[in-house]
């Protein structure tokens, strides 16, 4: 199956599209494919596009200052968006960067074209904004976990919840976005017994 053809099953999930809204969706995106380590977005850079994974995964994440690690933001896998919305949306420089933790193969769509892409077919605003609001939601249910949560209960709650990003990423990775060190997070793997 094409790049293409997988973003319109995407989005045929949530919305019906018409045959003809279907055949005008490919001319708004190219194809691009990040080798493993390949930035997609650094820091400073303007989000120039939006960007649908056909396959492959991502990591946003800052730089601390004060520690100089990298603060995992979120993980991006098949068939998800990694974008940094405000700088999109804005186009302002990001304060975030996005890099490939494998062979990653996006569909990508630059402002203009996304602009010109909701005018021409409007039933993509409700899809857009069904993506926006369940990234939001859980964006939410992050911010409240990581403080009422302790980190086991965040780490189990994370496996449940995403075990096809837990299965693909290293755990060190992991033990960042939840705010822990890799070793705690090995010392809880061991406690619950997961391997």
């Amino acid at each position: 199956m094409n790049g293409s053809q997988k973003l319109i099953d995407t989005i045929s999930k949530h919305i019906t599209l018409t045959k003809d809204e279907q055949l005008l969706i490919p001319g708004f995106w190219s194809q691009k494919t990040l080798d493993k380590g390949d930035y997609l977005l650094r820091n400073g850079e303007i989000c120039r596009t939006d960007n649908y994974i056909i396959s492959g995964t991502l990591k946003a994440f800052c730089i601390n200052a004060d520690t100089g690690n990298e603060e995992i933001l979120y993980f991006a896998i098949d068939d998800w968006w990694a974008t940094d919305m405000e700088s999109f949306r804005q186009q302002e420089p990001s304060i975030y960067n996005i890099q490939a933790l494998e062979k990653t193969e996006l569909l990508q769509i630059s402002f203009h074209s996304f602009q010109k892409m909701l005018e021409q077919i409007p039933a993509l605003e409700r899809y857009f904004r069904i993506i926006l609001e369940s990234y939001l939601g859980a964006l939410q249910k992050r911010i409240i976990y990581n403080h009422i949560y302790n980190a086991e209960q965040r780490y189990l709650d994370f496996l449940q919840n995403y075990p096809n990003i837990a299965a693909r990423i290293p755990q060190y990775l992991i033990a960042s976005y939840l705010g822990i060190s890799a070793e705690f997070l090995s010392r809880i793997r061991k406690k619950n017994k997961i391997h």
